[in-house]
């Protein structure tokens, strides 16, 4: 498995694998990786002959008061993770070496980043979305790979991709629990035992909207935010939003709508933790 440390060292190995027919597929992650993480590369690896996983807290996509400094670090661990399961390629930048010190550059979305995530954090998807967009000049990927966790990244970077005409399919990884049904996420690390007990409310507010929303439809929204909202907090969390939305434009659903996402962001001690599901309308497929 190579290592690349240099954004136009990744881009000549790309150019060449891409001159020689490969097949490249791309996961990009913040590092800290996990099953949910090892499952993407999975899902690279039957895409692609040449897997690049990317390691890089992009600095971007923080804010001054967000956990940039403390977000959890192991890139050994990562790179046996990435081997493991078959990666050809890591790439582990410097910030210095993804953005220049007096970049003026960036990739913005104006819609479906207003909600959700972005109401808390503002500067959340412009972020993603010009380091993504680095990435994928950077990687030269057929196919990249992101996981349903992070959901609005997902639909927003398929907007993006869309809109900019980027050559780059968009695969998406189901969400990964935790033998507890908490979701996987670097950032649970910071959870005492006693928050992660409690956290497992947010996974059940999750099943019970995804049964009653697939039983329901839009009927049973009103139901779902309001008992997600109480079980969360009777539970000590601290609600960031739940939300029901139409996962095609993350607008508000209706009768029409085919499909919704719920989400909910909630805090447990200082630990933001997001939760969803996809749900099909029930008579829409």
């Amino acid at each position: 498995m190579k290592i690349f440390r240099q954004g136009a060292e990744l881009q000549k190995y790309a150019l060449e694998c891409k001159r020689s027919g490969k097949q490249i597929a791309l996961v990009p992650t913040m590092g800290f990786l996990h099953k949910g993480h090892a499952s993407l590369i999975d899902i690279a690896r039957q895409r692609g002959d040449e897997v690049i996983v990317s390691i890089f807290v992009n600095p971007t996509q923080f804010a001054p008061n967000e956990d940039l400094d403390k977000y959890p670090r192991d890139f050994e661990g990562d790179c046996k993770l990435c081997e493991a399961h078959g990666a050809t390629a890591v790439f582990a930048p410097a910030p210095e070496d993804m953005y220049a010190p007096d970049r003026s550059i960036w990739v913005d979305e104006t819609t479906l980043s207003k909600v959700l995530c972005g109401k808390s954090r503002p500067i959340h998807f412009r972020g993603v979305l010009t380091v993504v967009s680095k990435l994928f000049n950077l990687a030269q990927p057929d196919v990249a790979v992101f996981g349903k966790k992070d959901a609005q990244q997902a639909i927003i970077i398929k907007r993006m991709v869309r809109d900019l005409n980027f050559p780059v399919e968009i695969v998406l990884g189901d969400l990964i629990r935790d033998t507890d049904n908490v979701a996987m996420s670097s950032r649970n690390r910071y959870l005492s035992e006693d928050e992660r007990r409690r956290a497992r409310s947010i996974s059940e507010s999750v099943f019970y909207a995804e049964k009653e929303l697939k039983q329901r439809g839009v009927d049973a929204v009103g139901t779902v935010i309001q008992y997600a909202e109480q079980h969360i907090a009777e539970a000590g969390g601290i609600v960031d939003y739940v939300e029901v939305l139409d996962s095609s434009d993350l607008t508000e659903p209706t009768a029409e709508s085919s499909g919704v996402l719920f989400a909910v962001a909630a805090v447990f001690g200082t630990t933001r933790l997001i939760d969803n599901c996809f749900v099909d309308m029930p008579g829409k497929n």
